[in-house]
């Protein structure tokens, strides 16, 4: 009777422990010291949050008038250095009289994107729609074909550039890192050497160097007359790089599966590929979620790297944007913001996705 008793007493009452006023108790306002700590951050917060908007809103220039922005410098912003190198910014050194085709490029490989992280469209049609839109983007942005004006790849840039080499270097790593990931379990020594030698060597290097050598290296080795794109060079590095960082996470989540699984399958007599295919990849994977999209985000950030080629990605273009005009150069601030704000779109959805994948596979839920 005590038991039942104890028990209706340790019931949340109605109103006290849910709510937003039980999460601010329990959270900011526990003692007398959170409380204090909790006010003080706050006022923080509204002076920083005050102060930032004189100088964004009230006092800020939004057209592109450079006298007065010269007039607000350092009491307000001047948001008129977006519209007037904005274009330049987004779309790099691409000829301005075909942006048209970078934005309809970029816009198809961003729906295939989002499509394939929707279950409805996990299916056998889905290689095809990849196949298909990389076909129409290549021919969009290189041109050369259907009278579009033929486009050199050193000539890409801005956020088509940023998108195209993010999405394709994790489409390509992915798998990579899984077979990586298997090989250095493998009980074959020569495969599980050669997948050791290759993740170590690729992470005891920055990314700069691999971008480095895959540029500037690499064509010093190739025959004569044998010319590889920069771009497609690029490419391979970032996803040989991605794919060694990627098939450690990978290789985390498969010690993490116990070995009954692979027993119990074996007892099935599933074949190595089935065991994979059917129950140990599902489950590693499902395990190393957020470290997964932890490196698709930090390969999203590295693309900035690709400077260093000559490639003008989002962040190369505002550089060049800005340099190239001296009359606009004390404006970087603003500019630096517009791209941040791009960045974190792009970063806060991944992250977003990654949590509702966790929960569609219950691994954040205590069990």
């Amino acid at each position: 009777m005590n038991t039942v008793f104890k028990s209706i007493d340790a019931r949340p009452m109605p109103g006290r422990s849910s709510g937003p006023l039980a999460w601010l108790r329990a959270n900011l306002f526990s003692t007398i010291g959170n409380s204090l700590l909790s006010v003080f951050l706050l006022a923080l917060v509204v002076w920083a949050f005050v102060a930032s908007m004189d100088w964004a809103l009230l006092n800020a220039v939004f057209n592109a008038n450079l006298q007065a922005c010269n007039d607000v410098r350092g009491a307000g912003a001047c948001w008129g250095v977006i519209s007037e190198k904005g274009r330049l910014i987004v779309m790099g050194r691409y000829p301005e009289t075909e942006h048209w085709r970078p934005v309809i490029a970029t816009a198809l490989m961003l729906g295939v994107v989002v499509l394939s992280c929707m279950p409805r469209f996990w299916n056998k049609a889905l290689p095809a729609i990849w196949i298909v839109m990389l076909a129409i983007y290549f021919v969009l942005m290189k041109g050369g074909f259907f009278g579009l004006t033929a486009v050199d790849t050193d000539q890409w840039g801005g956020f088509p550039l940023t998108v195209m080499l993010t999405v394709i270097s994790m489409t390509l790593a992915f798998p990579l890192a899984i077979f990586v990931a298997l090989g250095r379990r493998s009980n074959m020594p020569a495969i599980r050497t050669l997948c050791t030698l290759y993740v170590e060597l690729i992470r005891g290097v920055p990314l700069i160097t691999v971008l480095f050598m895959a540029s500037f290296m690499l064509p010093l080795f190739m025959p004569e007359g044998v010319k590889i794109d920069v771009l497609l060079r690029v490419v391979v590095g970032i996803t040989l790089f991605s794919a060694a960082y990627m098939a450690e996470v990978v290789r985390g989540g498969l010690q993490a599966l116990p070995k009954g699984q692979t027993e119990a399958a074996a007892t099935l007599g599933l074949r190595y590929w089935q065991l994979q295919r059917m129950i140990v990849l599902p489950q590693a994977l499902a395990t190393v979620v957020p470290s997964i999209m932890n490196t698709f985000i930090g390969l999203f950030k590295d693309t900035s790297l690709v400077t260093i080629v000559s490639l003008y990605e989002l962040t190369g273009a505002l550089g060049l944007a800005l340099n190239s005009d001296a009359d606009w150069r004390p404006f970087k601030i603003e500019a630096y913001l517009f791209i941040t704000f791009i960045y974190f779109a792009f970063c806060f959805a991944m992250s977003r996705y990654s949590l509702w994948i966790e929960d569609r596979t219950a691994v954040s839920k205590v069990r």
